[in-house]
């Protein structure tokens, strides 16, 4: 009995996996699914919400009651990621994704950023489970008929994030410690570089160059790079980091590899510009 009742189950849980897909239309939204994503330094921003359109209504205080909690959006709540840990209006904000509300008011709207990233509206939405909440001041701006977000970059650490719709814009500041996300990252790669590849060691040392940070440790880093494949990109490198410390002869030998070593192999601009710097560094000042 049994065994028969296993072969049935069996005929059956095979029969099912045998049936082709269901067939199915994709739905056509009023409210197009939309994702903005910027990147700020090496970390990045990413705005996930559905656009709904005003079609003649009133929005604020009609078809978004002041006073409620509204999900920013349209269907699914809007959801804010960051890819590294944050500052969001000032406040800590862990890496990872959130859902983004809003409860709008006449003069002052409050913001909130919960845990629950996945969510159907409001509808499920709990104060207990937000991660913060903020104040911000609606400004009046141009007339969109379609929900909209922006993220516009400021610098390499910091960003304005701005809700838009119809003729009011809502804003808030994010930033990231760049610094600190990118020396992380440079210590991770640097851990995975093989000795034999120039390329990371000499891109160690630029960044460092370029920032005037840790000059031993680009130093360093340089003389591996060079030591594991010599290029104009890690010769003139070479040549800055000598010249920061003061050593003109060792910073204008390695400035002269780097233009001969460019020849045919750079963008003719590219050497010209350095011929002129060899120049200007052998002039005294």
């Amino acid at each position: 009995m049994r065994s028969l009742l296993f072969t049935a189950l069996l005929a059956t849980s095979l029969g099912a996996q045998d049936k082709p897909a269901p067939v199915r239309l994709t739905p056509l939204r009023v409210s197009p699914a939309c994702t903005v994503s910027q990147e700020i330094g090496i970390s990045r921003v990413e705005v996930a919400f559905a656009r709904p359109a005003v079609k003649g209504r009133k929005v604020w205080g009609g078809l978004v009651p002041f006073g409620q909690v509204w999900r920013a959006g349209a269907n699914t709540a809007t959801t804010l990621t960051f890819s590294h840990a944050a500052q969001v209006a000032g406040k800590p904000v862990p890496a990872g994704t959130y859902g983004f509300f809003a409860i709008p008011g006449e003069k002052t709207w409050t913001l909130i950023l919960n845990r629950k990233a996945k969510q159907w509206g409001a509808y499920e939405y709990k104060p207990e489970e937000d991660l913060m909440r903020w104040e911000a001041q609606p400004q009046t701006g141009p007339y969109l008929e379609y929900l909209d977000y922006r993220v516009v970059p400021l610098d390499t650490s910091r960003a304005t994030v701005e809700l838009g719709w119809e003729n009011l814009r809502v804003s808030f500041p994010v930033a990231f410690d760049t610094k600190a996300i990118y020396w992380a990252h440079l210590e991770d790669t640097l851990k995975k570089a093989p000795d034999t590849d120039w390329v990371p060691w000499y891109q160690a040392a630029k960044y460092c160059q370029d920032q005037a940070i840790e000059p031993q440790k680009a130093q360093a880093w340089i003389e591996k790079s060079l030591k594991a494949g010599e290029s104009f990109w890690n010769h003139e490198t070479a040549a800055r980091i000598a010249r920061d410390a003061k050593r003109m002869p060792e910073a204008l030998t390695q400035l002269q590899k780097a233009i001969d070593l460019s020849r045919g192999k750079a963008p003719k601009e590219y050497t010209e510009n350095l011929e002129k710097e060899l120049v200007a560094w052998k002039t005294p000042k």
